[in-house]
């Protein structure tokens, strides 16, 4: 077993409601919910999406997962 710790690949997850849906712009950034900070895209992805269907009646309201890593350390962007 190792002594070093797994890779961290941050990502925020935050919703709200928008303007539109066009454009991912928030109504009020005072309401804006930030769900969390998660070490990888996995756990994330679940706050998301437990997220995203606990609001599935609110159609203005979106949740989004950032990916802080990509700001932090643009090297760790894989999609490049």
């Amino acid at each position: 077993m190792s002594d070093s710790p797994q890779q961290q690949l941050l990502h925020l997850v935050i919703g709200g409601e928008l303007h539109d849906l066009d454009h991912a712009t928030f109504k009020d950034l005072d309401q804006v919910d930030i769900v969390g900070l998660y070490p990888n895209y996995a756990s994330a992805y679940a706050a998301w999406k437990a997220k995203a269907q606990m609001t599935v009646d609110s159609a203005q309201t979106r949740y989004f997962i950032v990916h802080l890593h990509r700001l932090l350390d643009p090297e760790t962007d894989t999609h490049r």
